[in-house]
């Protein structure tokens, strides 16, 4: 076992493993699940899910990535990167074609890493990664204005699209609530300034209780803002969905591509949240392991009600600062999550939308890379800059799958053209 190519981080994790170090994980779970679970409900409704749903995901694929994958301290779950992708799925598809597509990418995931192919996300080159991921977080924060401003579509709007969604905030402007703003702008204050007065607290949560408080108590506000349980009915405990799942050849072939996309950037994702984890704690990430890991996650994820997940860079970074160094971890942020949803969760239905909207533009803002964006195009490469904003563009004007593709042919292309001239 100790040469086995997919062997998970687990294995040499716990030799040697003690009750000092048993605390340290569980202290660090116990503040990574605090951060999550306000995440986790915000990512959900930004994918087009039910509030519980991106709960069950964390739990499910959380544990599962913790205990197969090969990162020491990589916390997986509902992610930004995911949300766009989700909530077009949803849209086209319905829930039984996510969950289709999610155990289709799961499948391709598993084979990438018992083929070995964990090391290819080195031939991804930055330029590419930095443009889709900042315009994933334009398309989130477009996604996130009605809310914030306690817009109202008419009846049949339901845009997909991120220019859907402009014109139709643009059309809804009739509709503004001065009160969702108050609620949004205060709690959008709040994540942005308690950070500097103290770092033990997530922000997310003391906005969430914030807003709560705020529409609960102050008269006249509860008539103008919607909560999550004005909009979503929310449950408990998961079911197994895969009973109910109609499956058949021309659905499954019609799906691929959506499959494909999941697997893509559900591999890319999650192996660069390592990378930055191997940082923090001078580690080695097994990456065909944490491929196979993913792949498992997202299964048993969609399978129990969940959404997509892959790595969260954030949260594997808050683990690391709190002094996780084991998969243990991660698997006690799934456990405490349980808990909440079994004891807590009829309360999340207290939280106002234009809260939700606020943690997500902060998700928007830390995942934008906008310096990293500014240094590439400073650094005066006229390549790097068209293949990332052509990345940065089709992201947001298309999707992801062809945001990479046509990155990926533009990069090899200029590269091609180097040797040929050299030559």
């Amino acid at each position: 076992m100790s040469s086995f190519y997919l062997k998970p981080a687990v294995v040499s994790s716990l030799r040697g493993y003690n009750g000092q170090k048993f605390v340290k994980d569980l202290i660090a779970g116990i503040i990574v699940a605090i951060i999550a679970l306000p995440l986790s409900i915000a990512l959900a409704l930004a994918s087009g899910a039910a509030p519980e749903q991106g709960v069950y995901t964390a739990i499910f694929a959380g544990f599962t990535v913790s205990l197969l994958g090969g990162s020491s301290i990589q916390i997986a779950g509902p992610t930004a990167a995911f949300a766009t992708v989700v909530a077009g799925i949803i849209a086209a598809q319905r829930m039984e074609g996510l969950i289709i597509a999610t155990i289709l990418a799961g499948i391709l995931l598993i084979l990438m890493g018992v083929c070995r192919l964990g090391g290819l996300i080195r031939f991804v080159p930055t330029t590419i990664t930095v443009g889709f991921t900042a315009g994933i977080a334009v398309t989130i924060l477009v996604g996130q204005i009605k809310d914030f401003l306690g817009l109202q579509y008419a009846d049949g709007v339901r845009p997909i699209e991120t220019f859907e969604k402009i014109e139709a905030n643009v059309g809804a402007l009739s509709t503004f609530s001065w009160q969702a703003l108050l609620v949004g702008a205060i709690c959008l204050a709040i994540l942005i300034l308690y950070p500097r007065l103290d770092k033990h607290i997530p922000p997310s949560l003391i906005a969430v209780l914030g807003g709560a408080l705020m529409v609960a108590f102050i008269p006249g506000l509860d008539e103008h803002v919607f909560t999550i349980g004005d909009l979503y009915n929310i449950s408990g405990l998961p079911s197994f969905t895969l009973p109910g799942i109609e499956l058949s050849v021309d659905k499954v072939l019609a799906l691929l591509p959506d499959a494909v996309t999941i697997a893509v950037l559900a591999g890319i994702e999650s192996l660069l949240s390592c990378v930055v984890a191997d940082g923090m704690v001078d580690g080695k990430h097994n990456p065909n392991a944490e491929l196979v890991a993913q792949g498992a996650g997202n299964m048993l994820s969609v399978m129990f009600g969940g959404i997509p997940a892959t790595g969260a860079i954030a949260r594997t970074a808050a683990n690391a600062k709190n002094g996780g160094r084991t998969p243990v971890a991660g698997m006690v942020h799934a456990v405490v999550l349980l808990l909440v949803l079994l004891f807590l969760m009829p309360y999340a239905k207290l939280i106002p939308m234009p809260t939700i909207a606020a943690i997500l533009f902060m998700v928007a803002y830390n995942m934008s890379e906008w310096r990293h964006f500014r240094d590439i195009v400073k650094a005066g490469s006229l390549a790097n800059t068209l293949v990332l904003v052509v990345t940065f563009l089709l992201t947001v004007i298309f999707d992801l799958v062809v945001a990479i593709a046509v990155g990926l042919a533009l990069h090899f292309a200029i590269l091609l053209l180097r040797k040929l001239k050299k030559a």
